[in-house]
């Protein structure tokens, strides 16, 4: 299965670099930690079951879960171990069809406890009041594709391959921080930006997203709503680098 962008949605041919779809869906997926498993269901047959499931992600972005064999979710993985996992991304715009999402797809089976208990218990430290109960058992997602959707940017499939091989982004875990300063907080520069560094002028301006290229940007002109992405001016590689980026951005789009 080939990686797909579709000309319509995403960024024109030589326009603002960005991370792969493979990238940005490693990325989501290390920084979440709560998804939807949808399984199989035993009891109506041929219907799709969906559930919170909390998780953590292997060095292979691959999910993995801690179950009780009393759950629903369980029972169905037994008769049939294909599944799906939903992850979103945090809205801190307000619009949640501007986030990022995700689904895996794959199939879920047990792994032995020696394999991912340090990995677990290091996202999800509660669960180890419940690690020597006999019904509990970890299970891993075998990731067989992926489909992203990057908010009102590029959205499409991912080969496991090109999933499995693709790093988080470096600014992963600060993302959400910058997001919700930035808008918070810089409301204005975000237009000035948007203005200077790619010709829209817009009553609003919101940051939906950053990574270590650039960062995209949701834009409000009269009753028109829609996203642009952003270049960074040189590729940042930790979250001061990138603050100081932006700082410096913003004072060019000031000035000009």
């Amino acid at each position: 299965m080939r990686t797909e962008q579709h000309a319509s949605r995403g960024p024109a041919v030589g326009g603002p670099p960005e991370p792969t779809l493979a990238e940005r869906a490693r990325t989501l997926v290390a920084i979440g930690r709560i998804g939807s498993l949808s399984t199989h269901s035993r009891k109506l047959a041929g219907y799709p079951f969906g559930s919170m499931m909390p998780y953590a992600a292997d060095s292979q972005g691959r999910p993995v879960f801690f179950i009780s064999s009393m759950a629903v979710h369980s029972q169905n993985l037994m008769e049939d171990p294909r599944s799906s996992l939903l992850v979103m991304q945090p809205d801190v715009t307000g619009d949640p069809l501007g986030a990022g999402r995700l689904t895996i797809l794959g199939t879920t089976t047990n792994v032995t406890p020696e394999q991912v208990r340090d990995l677990y218990l290091s996202r999800h430290e509660n669960a180890k009041f419940w690690q020597d109960y006999s019904d509990f058992a970890f299970y891993r997602l075998e990731v067989s594709a992926v489909y992203f959707i990057g908010g009102f940017g590029v959205m499409g499939w991912i080969s496991a391959e090109d999933y499995t091989s693709a790093k988080p982004d470096p600014l992963a875990e600060a993302a959400v921080g910058i997001i919700e300063h930035m808008n918070t907080e810089h409301a204005a520069a975000l237009r000035h930006i948007a203005r200077h560094y790619a010709g829209e002028v817009a009553d609003e301006a919101a940051m939906t997203a950053v990574d270590r290229l650039g960062f995209h940007l949701r834009l409000k002109t009269g009753e028109r709503i829609y996203g642009r992405r952003i270049a960074f001016i040189r590729e940042a590689s930790s979250t001061d680098d990138a603050r100081n980026l932006l700082v410096e951005m913003a004072r060019d789009a000031r000035i000009s």
